[in-house]
């Protein structure tokens, strides 16, 4: 694990901070540096966790998991973020199933045109997530109200809406800190989900 920034190893953390790290583990057993770079102030890490996996991760939310995994990786090529791009394209690609259809969604996504691979209400949601990361000052009722026309619940546009802004949020964390993915067990879902 590598960043600008220093990190506690396990070995090192003692009390709240060996808390929250046992606490931020992945499925793997590991803690990944997205989490183990708020070591020196471990609530953040609290905090960070708690959002990430509320969501992203919550049986709450109705949109497949691979899709909002897409969201998080078009947020992260928007943002150039290599770090986030990695792990959750891969969530794409062990959720999916198909490495075709996946490398051609990896294209589409970094070519800026989600229109190639989606269409309907998916894509609709992708250009909002578009807009949300990169013009959101520009951000119009029209763009919420193209969602609906498209046929998206108010619960499915909140699912992107927070997905794309944690994403946003995450994105400045780790590309402000250097952080890289070196040492860390690449994506979340081990292909058996």
């Amino acid at each position: 694990m590598t960043a600008w920034i220093e990190m506690i190893d396990d070995e090192t953390a003692r009390g709240r901070l060996k808390e929250l790290l046992d606490k931020a583990r992945t499925p793997h057993g590991t803690v990944d540096t997205v989490m183990r770079v708020h070591s020196l102030r471990p609530e953040t890490m609290n905090g960070h966790v708690t959002l990430y996996r509320s969501v992203l991760h919550s049986k709450d939310n109705t949109l497949p998991f691979w899709f909002l995994e897409v969201i998080a990786s078009y947020t992260s090529i928007i943002n150039d973020c290599t770090y986030s791009l990695t792990h959750h394209f891969m969530n794409v690609r062990n959720l999916i199933k198909d490495q075709p259809r996946s490398d051609r969604i990896f294209l589409a996504l970094k070519a800026h045109r989600p229109e190639d691979e989606f269409e309907g209400k998916e894509l609709e949601l992708l250009r909002y997530a578009g807009k949300l990361t990169a013009n959101v000052g520009k951000m119009i009722k029209s763009d919420f109200e193209a969602l609906k026309i498209a046929g998206c619940s108010d619960g499915e546009i909140l699912e992107v809406n927070q997905v794309c802004a944690y994403f946003n949020y995450s994105n400045r964390l780790l590309n402000g800190l250097g952080a890289t993915t070196d040492g860390d067990i690449i994506g979340f879902y081990t292909g058996d989900e």
